[in-house]
């Protein structure tokens, strides 16, 4: 294929974080040009985003149903190839539906649904279409995350004895939803993200990191969920145990209310005869422990990481010394997805290390991971198995 790929979004209107984020992280390596969307459920805004992203009037659409329409009438020389969903949890699992069963392929943003049977359905829905669905969980495009899972793949860490993972932050520690901060807004509504509040938007996100790194499975959680702010529905802390399919032990915690946290995701990885330590904050850096020696400090882009793992040296695209970090994580996600379409376009194989992104099956784990936690919390922290 001798072109760029044609990106549509729905969502991501005028003002919107996450929509802007995966449009930049998108055409970063110049692979895509955005030609169409729905970006937002009012009309007048979604046709002022088209007029910002200097799109054709005519595919700024009033909605999703109508761009899917739409686009299937302009013929496969001028539709989307793919469409990007940035969208409050509550759609992503009706408008992932309906662009598959339309025969497009798809990126979404996570939680990929609102419930499990959602996820089962959509995973069907996915297989039938042989499409390609990339789930945006941007952590695993790290350089030194990809670093880490090698490094637990090829054996360096002996077996996995224990796992702790972390995801504090602060933002929500006052009820600024009921101020109108739109992100908040939607974030701490039912209707809106689904069951879980701070465990659905980043307790998952610690969830896939830990069994990206480690190649495990969670297989039973004790969970105490709390909703410290008055009035709020949805929790805004959580604490879990955890227990892993080879016998490892884990703790993974997730908080909005820790005052003075701003994005501090972060993960332990204790081994039989090392240990690993990466936090995303400071996400140049791998440490690597070992008994009764040093702490290593493997750095990013230097020439020894890319020889340790491919997919880390393919994720990085600036020499050592110069920060690479959040949009560069999205961007490599958006890399493999679009390069894995590129071969379903053109029917070629598609390279084993394209094929590094969450996809649907990841987005299921985490549906699983909200619903095993939420019961766990509701049994008065009892141990729950999760699926």
């Amino acid at each position: 294929m001798n072109r760029q790929l044609r990106m549509g979004m729905v969502g991501g209107g005028p003002g919107a974080f996450i929509g802007e984020v995966h449009r930049k992280a998108a055409r970063m390596d110049g692979g895509v040009e955005i030609v169409a969307g729905a970006f937002h459920i009012d009309p007048a805004k979604s046709a002022e985003m088209g007029r910002i992203l200097c799109i054709d009037p005519s595919r700024a659409y009033p909605d999703y149903k109508t761009m899917i329409k739409k686009e299937l009438e302009l013929g496969p020389e001028k539709r989307i190839d793919f469409v990007s969903i940035t969208t409050p949890n509550n759609w992503h699992f009706p408008i992932a539906k309906d662009f598959l069963t339309a025969g497009f392929n798809v990126m979404c943003e996570k939680p990929m649904t609102m419930n499990v049977a959602e996820a089962k359905a959509l995973q069907k829905i996915v297989k039938k279409s042989g499409k390609v669905f990339g789930l945006m969980h941007n952590y695993p495009g790290y350089p030194m995350v990809k670093l880490a899972r090698d490094m637990v793949k090829q054996g360096d860490l002996g077996k996995i004895r224990k796992i702790v993972v972390q995801y504090p932050q602060g933002w929500l520690c006052r009820a600024i939803e009921k101020t109108g901060q739109q992100q908040a807004s939607w974030r701490t509504d039912p209707k809106q993200s689904g069951a879980a509040g701070c465990m659905g938007d980043i307790g998952t996100h610690a969830e896939n990191l830990a069994e990206y790194i480690t190649g495990l499975k969670i297989t039973e959680i004790c969970a105490d969920l709390s909703t410290f702010v008055t009035g709020r529905k949805l929790d805004d802390d959580g604490n879990c145990l955890v227990r892993y399919n080879n016998g490892a032990k884990g703790i993974l915690f997730a908080s909005q209310i820790s005052i003075g946290e701003e994005n501090g995701l972060a993960i332990w990885v204790y081994g039989e005869n090392k240990s690993l330590e990466w936090h995303q904050e400071h996400p140049n850096y791998l440490y690597v422990k070992v008994i009764d020696g040093p702490v290593q400090v493997w750095r990013r882009g230097n020439p020894y990481v890319g020889a340790k793992s491919a997919a880390a040296g393919r994720a990085t695209r600036i020499p050592s010394g110069h920060p690479e970090a959040f949009l560069e994580a999205f961007a490599n996600n958006y890399v493999n997805f679009m390069e894995t379409v590129r071969a379903k376009i053109d029917r070629k194989k598609v390279d084993p290390l394209a094929l590094d992104f969450p996809d649907v099956d990841d987005g299921l784990r985490g549906m699983q991971f909200i619903e095993t936690v939420v019961k766990s919390s509701k049994l008065g922290a009892k141990w729950v198995k999760m699926p």
